[in-house]
């Protein structure tokens, strides 16, 4: 009584060593469901989060020129810390402008103010004279569309992710995205096309490929405005040349030399992407010091961009 066998043993111990597995098991997972139950109730609580309600009189913007205007801007994500101060300047619709200088200088705050995530501190933004804070925010997005250095794909196929936002499409305009987009040949040489599920990110393609579906999707959607924010500044030689070719289809529609069909913003830190914008702002401190054509400002050999043109070239 209270003994064990020599096999009794060993079936004990072989019993136990079983259970081992099981048991990490089901400690990792419930691990890995209080983590999960925990980000639900996060997600959960931001979708309840009611939605930031539009201005009082807001007005649908109607059908837009593209004219867009920075009048007396200030804006600040930290009190006492001012990103941008009293800043102005116009650009005509369907001009190309490009927006430069050091990192940290507010070239990406014009971007959000432009898109209404942030709201100034003083001024006024206006696009063909009207007010963005007294236009709807679906009016707006309507028209306007940003292409950024950081792609954000979602999990779903190559044409969802170009067609997002959009519940009826047409397929054969999907394909003619893809190809402004220099992306229809190496779409073409996946498994199922355009039809090709990809994971969340799109982990599965290049930095090259996933930007360029990035500008099919603003090729898609077809704005009146369109920034381009760092959009080939992460990238390799090979892609961004690939990369380029796309945004400079994207920009004109195909349609140079004469380029009017909507008007664009490039923010860039690459001078090479710039040269032929209609103008330059050369951006510091929150104020535009500077603004012409590239061959104005390299005239001008003691000019802040002659300066920055100089050292890129090195």
């Amino acid at each position: 009584m209270g003994q064990l066998t020599p096999s009794q043993f060993i079936s004990f111990v072989a019993a136990a060593v079983l259970l081992i597995d099981p048991i990490n098991l089901i400690t990792e997972n419930y691990n890995k469901f209080k983590q999960g139950e925990t980000s639900i109730d996060r997600v959960q609580a931001l979708l309840n989060l009611p939605p930031h309600p539009e201005p009082k009189h807001a007005q649908p913007l109607p059908q837009i020129r593209g004219e867009v205007e920075f009048r007396q801007v200030s804006f600040a994500y930290q009190p006492q810390q001012p990103v941008l101060q009293d800043l102005s300047f116009q650009v005509r619709a369907g001009e190309t402008v490009a927006l430069i200088g050091p990192s940290g200088v507010g070239k990406s705050t014009l971007a959000h103010l432009l898109l209404r995530l942030y709201q100034p501190a003083a001024g006024q933004i206006l696009i063909d004279g009207m007010d963005l804070q007294f236009v709807t925010r679906q009016s707006l997005y309507q028209q306007i569309g940003i292409v950024s250095q950081h792609t954000h794909l979602f999990s779903g196929t190559i044409c969802q992710n170009i067609a997002y936002g959009h519940v009826d499409f047409d397929l054969a305009q999907v394909q003619k995205a893809a190809e402004v987009a220099n992306a229809s040949d190496f779409i073409q040489q996946l498994p199922q096309g355009l039809h090709t599920y990809l994971g969340e990110q799109g982990t599965t393609l290049s930095g090259g490929q996933r930007q360029r579906i990035a500008i099919a999707r603003a090729v898609f959607h077809n704005p009146r405005i369109l920034i381009l924010d760092e959009a080939t500044s992460a990238l390799d030689t090979e892609s961004e040349a690939l990369v380029q070719t796309a945004l400079e289809n994207l920009m004109c529609d195909g349609q140079r030399p004469t380029c009017d069909h909507r008007t664009v913003i490039l923010i860039a830190h690459r001078l090479t992407t710039v040269l032929n914008a209609d103008r330059i702002f050369v951006v510091e401190q929150g104020h535009i010091v500077e603004s012409g054509t590239h061959q104005q400002l390299i005239a001008n050999g003691t000019s802040r961009y002659a300066s920055l043109y100089a050292q890129q070239l090195v």
